[in-house]
């Protein structure tokens, strides 16, 4: 039986706590320090500021990791009166900038929150933890950590809204004996209840919703400023092959998409597929979408002990609904995936994550679809 790991340290070890400014990684400091822990906070400068508010006098997107939000997360650590460290991360987000735009420039839809977590929340970060000597790492995820058969695991999030185990799935396991996320027990509300009892400014801050490097949702600029041969035009075809249209370069669309088409069908038509070879977009009818299974590549099991076949509950992007499926592995690091009942748009570059009930098996990136 997987029993959650223990909250309350006997002695005070160091943590490393990710402050992004947000209501949850600051709720998330406060409560390692209530429980005794000897906090150190870190904010990660990563050289992106979000776009001003528009004209109109509406709001700018949320995005994250702004002077901002660096302004209120020092604030948050005065008020705990804890170590507080602005660090230069932008060379090390550059390159996740350069994977998100070459990923579009493959025709690939990519998810840098799942790179993020993996190469610098949980990657360079934990060096910054090492060089000042703390045992654990912390952010303001909406997950859990727990014992079973004496190694940790990764559990979904209490709060099935908010649950975050899906962009975290490329943790690597040892790095888990070293992770807290204390806010991964509470729902939302809570966490925003904890922060009025904190006294914090943040209590009410809305939360980053968009890409933080994209916070006006413009995707195609940030590929085009850094992959402009992306950008070649090229046919729109049907599911025969003929051509229904023209489309200004493959990176304006992500399979499953339907508005932005610029065609006239009579009926509801979606992005099928994406052909970097032939430079084509094809297009069709919702149906065209479902497909029985996946092929997934460098695939990470956080539980080593499922056999090169089993069962699970499976998800293919961050809003998707698990579906059940059976997983064959493969020894060269890829697998194949077999829903049950077909599933809609599996995307490749999009991260798929295997789950038994709610703890995290292991998880891959999509690189084909089945039909």
């Amino acid at each position: 039986m997987i029993q959650d790991a223990a909250k309350t340290p006997r002695s005070s070890p160091k943590v490393v706590v990710a402050m992004s400014g947000g209501v949850d990684s600051s709720v998330a400091a406060c409560l390692l320090r209530e429980q005794g822990y000897d906090v150190v906070g870190l904010f990660m400068r990563v050289g992106v500021e979000p776009p001003p508010a528009p004209e109109n006098g509406g709001r700018a997107r949320q995005g994250c990791c702004s002077a901002a939000d660096a302004a209120d997360a020092r604030f948050v650590a005065g008020k705990l009166d804890i170590p507080f460290f602005a660090l230069n991360f932008k060379d090390d987000f550059d390159e996740l900038i350069d994977y998100f735009a070459d990923e579009y420039a493959r025709a690939r839809t990519p998810n840098p929150c799942v790179m993020c977590n993996q190469k610098l929340k949980f990657g360079k970060l934990l060096d910054y933890a090492d060089a000042v000597g703390a045992r654990y790492i912390a952010t303001g995820h909406y997950a859990r950590v727990a014992s079973h058969d004496g190694r940790r695991v990764l559990r979904r999030g209490i709060d099935e809204r908010k649950d975050q185990s899906y962009v975290l799935f490329g943790i690597a396991p040892d790095v888990l004996d070293r992770v807290l996320f204390p806010v991964g027990a509470l729902t939302k509300d809570q966490v925003r209840d904890e922060a009025e009892r904190f006294g914090l400014p943040v209590s009410n801050k809305p939360d980053s919703v968009e890409i933080c490097f994209v916070p006006d949702r413009d995707y195609a600029r940030v590929v085009k400023e850094r992959r402009p041969d992306a950008f070649r035009p090229g046919d729109v075809v049907d599911d025969r092959g003929d051509v229904v249209g023209q489309h200004d370069g493959l990176a304006h669309f992500t399979v499953g998409q339907r508005r932005g088409l610029g065609i006239a069908a009579g009926v509801p038509i979606y992005v099928t597929q994406l052909n970097p070879k032939t430079n084509t977009v094809t297009v069709g009818h919702r149906d065209r979408l479902h497909k029985t299974g996946l092929i997934a590549s460098d695939v990470r099991m956080l539980v080593p002990d499922t056999g090169p076949a089993f069962r699970a509950d499976v998800q293919i992007r961050y809003l998707h609904t698990a579906a059940p499926a059976t997983v064959t592995l493969d020894p060269d690091g890829d697998c194949e995936i077999r829903f049950d009942t077909p599933q809609t748009a599996p995307t490749p570059g999009q991260a798929v994550v295997f789950y038994n009930g709610d703890t995290v098996l292991g998880g891959g990136w999509i690189t084909q679809p089945l039909d």
